[in-house]
């Protein structure tokens, strides 16, 4: 579909919710109550609504299977809002340069990524939520890392599913700003034709695996659960144009945790509470021998 298309400027488009029928080019599986168009007030645009059962209600370009998107360029964005407590899918058909094709499903379902030769599933529970995000893939990096000694060659195919609003995907050429997490490696900006408005708060993140281990590992190397990704979400939403935005190390735990997690559980803590118990015991009982008329301590002394 892009594969004859101008690839080499800053950004190529590959979807918008305005116009009359944004969805015509697009597969939609899942009925009109479920997937549908509308006026969004906050963003003052319109934006498409997926909802329900992320493994069902779903849009797919091309429409066709046999058909291929072509897209070239190394970072896919997705301008979204996903709600509080949903789950949220993105799976995506990758061409390494030995023309082999892989697909890469990102999802918030999954726990811990894993992986086979052709096939990868990878966690989102670091994603921005109750927020507008310009949801940031590098497929550059996935397909080599992932997939060892694989190379992109190009993104053929994509699958949204529910729960989201969406307004926009396009693809960039250069790695746009991670405000969601400040680095100071050379960045690009988001294409002035694909901004939101000042005033509505939002969020660029850039996912990778390199951004993947760094939150696992602040999160005391475990996946969030639902509950714990959700809270810390809904504290730190907010516009990032403020600058005030905190790391979500800082946001969940108050402070960063670059080690092994601590012990947890009824079970850890009942020891730690027993074991401080006892040394309690044992200190006192030992005061007390010592201050006795019987201790052979006092007698010396005497």
């Amino acid at each position: 579909m892009f594969k004859n298309e101008y690839q080499g400027g800053a950004f190529v488009e590959i979807f918008s919710a305005q116009g009359k029928n944004p969805g015509a080019k697009w597969k939609i599986l899942g009925s009109p109550s479920v997937i549908w168009k509308e006026f969004d007030k906050e963003v003052k645009s319109f934006v498409f609504v997926l909802e329900g059962s992320s493994q069902t209600n779903k849009i797919q370009l091309p429409k066709e299977n046999k058909q291929i998107l072509g897209l070239i360029q190394r970072f896919l964005v997705l301008q979204i809002y996903i709600p509080l407590g949903q789950d949220f899918s993105t799976e995506l058909l990758i061409t390494d340069l030995r023309n082999i094709k892989r697909r890469l499903y990102l999802s918030t379902v999954h726990k811990e990524l894993s992986s086979t030769p052709l096939h990868a599933k990878i966690p989102l529970f670091m994603i921005k939520r109750k927020i507008w995000c310009n949801l940031c893939i590098d497929l550059v990096a996935f397909t080599s890392e992932i997939f060892k000694g694989a190379v992109f060659q190009s993104l053929d195919g994509i699958i949204v599913s529910a729960n989201c609003k969406l307004r926009k995907i396009f693809t960039l050429k250069c790695k746009p700003q991670d405000t969601a997490d400040k680095d100071d490696e050379p960045t690009d900006i988001i294409p002035r034709s694909c901004q939101l408005t000042t005033d509505v708060p939002q969020v660029t993140q850039l996912l990778n695996m390199t951004k993947l281990c760094q939150t696992e590992i602040k999160f005391g190397g475990h996946p969030l659960s639902s509950a714990e990704s959700d809270q810390f979400i809904n504290r730190g939403t907010g516009s990032t144009r403020s600058g005030k935005n905190q790391d979500v190390c800082h946001i969940a735990f108050g402070s960063k945790v670059l080690g092994p997690p601590p012990l947890s559980g009824r079970r850890n803590n009942m020891r730690m509470f027993s074991e401080a118990i006892l040394q309690e015991i044992t200190e006192m009982n030992i005061k007390q021998q010592l201050s006795s008329p019987l201790c052979p301590n006092r007698e010396q002394r005497h």
